[in-house]
This record gives C-alpha cells, structure tokens and sequence, in this order.
C-alpha cells in the first residue's frame, strides 16, 4: 500500500518514462516537484540527460562499422555535448516538467529560491542567537 508524501514514488517503469519526457500521473505530482527542486536536483537532472542519451550511445557503440576507438571516441564526445545542453537547458527543462505536472509556471524556481533563503537564514541564525557563536 502506498501512502502520500516522500514514500509514493513512480515505478521503474513509469520513472523511465518520466526520464524520456513522459508524463506521471497526476497522483504523482508532489513527487515531480520534490524531485525537480529538492537537494540534489541538478544530479537527478544530469542522470536524466544520460538516460536520454544512452539508447543513442549504445547505438553508435555497436553499430557504427568502424573501429572500436572511433565509436567509444564519439560516444564520449556525444555525451559531453549532450551533458553540455541539458546543463544549458536545466532550468527550463525542469520548469517544464513542473508544468506538465499541473503546477504554475515558476513553481520549481520559485520552491528552490525559498528553500536556498531558508537555509541560509538557518545556517545564520545558530550565529546570531543569543551571541552564540560570536566572538563579541
């Protein structure tokens, strides 16, 4: 049984799907948002990216008739151009998945600018409570 909150994520399946631009259902949307502005997020974006490009690295890899170091060569070169554009986009790949979630545009950047001041508002606050962690 499945609860709502962090514990409800998509299945394998449904994830790769999510990976390769496809849409969750709509009982999954708080996991989108989590999962496109929580801690780690530009990691889980990244993987993302190599998850759309392994089905065409694999096939340059086997399939290309030329020598083995030629198409490692332009695998590698293909996944860092890749990886270069999918940072390049990032922002805007994630706001559109936010959307296609059923949230408002600006939603994701909007959550990671509150959870970026919260923390930087809690990591001053240990300073300045009380004179802990001063040295007047």
């Amino acid at each position: 049984m499945r609860t709502h909150g962090a514990a409800h994520r998509p299945t394998p399946l449904q994830w790769t799907r999510y990976a390769l631009g496809g849409r969750l259902p709509r009982d999954l949307s708080p996991w989108v948002l989590a999962d496109t502005t929580g801690p780690g997020w530009a990691r889980r974006h990244l993987t993302r990216a190599v998850v759309q490009l392994l089905p065409v690295l694999v096939l340059c890899v086997t399939v290309v008739p030329v020598p083995l170091v030629y198409r490692l060569s332009a695998a590698a070169g293909g996944l860092f151009m890749g990886l270069v554009f999918s940072l390049a986009f990032m922002v805007e790949t994630t706001e559109h998945r936010v959307a296609k979630a059923g949230y408002p545009p600006g939603t994701a950047a909007r959550v990671r600018a509150e959870r970026t001041e919260r923390a930087q508002v809690e990591r001053r606050s240990a300073y300045r409570r009380d004179g802990a962690g001063s040295f007047d």
